[in-house]
């Protein structure tokens, strides 16, 4: 069983592990408190998750007493119009029926109600809960909202203004911190999918569904980036010497020459923009 479900606490792990990997690139920057967030919100989901898991045995017992007493007060109803006398007071007889029926009918209406009862109480503590998620893959996303990888690789040439973000990043930072900002929408995800050891409500299933939905579509988006910037910077690097050691000839090649599995600038290339090992 180890291996067919998350554990919340080496999923909390591996989030304390991307909040150094991001303080010790990053140090000072916003994204580091953006996880140091998302830790907060893990541990509190994993414990919560573990909790609602568990049958509520408080509420149960509380339910199982209202639906004792109800028992003993329709089965006392019946007691008393067990023998109706029809010939002697027939309108006060089905007046007593009715009341049973009534009785009958509220009751079952009262147990539905109260055996549901807990499954709502954790829907709505659940749904709570993955709101926040939501809103946090949101953040995450503002935080890579003006990372530009066509301004970093030198494409884009016009002046900034008084308002234009500060881009002091090199291609392989930029490429760390889209990268970063990718783990934790994944880590975001998985977060939600705890609750879906939790509680098998449809709602739940949904709401955790929508979520990852949202968190793959943003990493989408942030892996887009990184591969504008990798075809970027491949096509800038053979070009740095505007003609090789050979001549203009080669610097022709250099153009026109398609990107390979063996170009560690390509992005084709398990190491491009990174050294073996530098996935940090």
């Amino acid at each position: 069983m180890a291996y067919r479900s998350l554990d919340s606490d080496r999923l909390v792990t591996t989030l304390e592990r991307l909040h150094g990997r991001i303080a010790e690139r990053f140090p000072g920057r916003g994204i580091a408190h953006v996880c140091a967030e998302l830790i907060e919100l893990g541990r509190r989901d994993a414990s919560r998750s573990r909790k609602l898991a568990r049958p509520a045995y408080v509420l149960r017992a509380g339910i199982a007493l209202i639906l004792l007493a109800a028992a003993i007060m329709l089965g006392y109803g019946i007691y008393l119009y067990r023998t109706p006398d029809l010939d002697a007071e027939p309108f006060h007889a089905f007046q007593g029926v009715e009341a049973i029926v009534n009785i009958a009918i509220l009751a079952g209406a009262g147990t539905w109600f109260l055996l549901n009862l807990e499954a709502r109480v954790k829907r709505a503590r659940i749904l709570a809960d993955l709101h926040e998620l939501r809103s946090m893959a949101h953040v995450i996303d503002m935080h890579q909202l003006t990372k530009d990888p066509t301004r970093i690789a030198g494409e884009d040439e016009g002046p900034a203004t008084d308002s234009s973000p500060v881009r002091d990043m090199t291609a392989f930072e930029l490429s760390r911190y889209l990268d970063y900002c990718a783990e934790m929408l994944s880590l975001t995800g998985k977060l939600a999918a705890l609750y879906t050891f939790a509680s098998r409500d449809a709602l739940v299933i949904h709401a955790v569904n929508e979520i990852e939905e949202l968190t793959t579509h943003l990493s989408r988006k942030i892996w887009q980036k990184i591969m504008i910037l990798r075809q970027t910077v491949r096509v800038r690097a053979p070009l740095a010497d505007s003609a090789g050691p050979n001549g203009p000839d080669e610097a022709g090649r250099l153009r026109s020459r398609k990107p390979t599995a063996n170009d560690t600038c390509s992005p084709l290339h398990p190491f491009a923009l990174r050294g073996p090992g530098a996935r940090t």
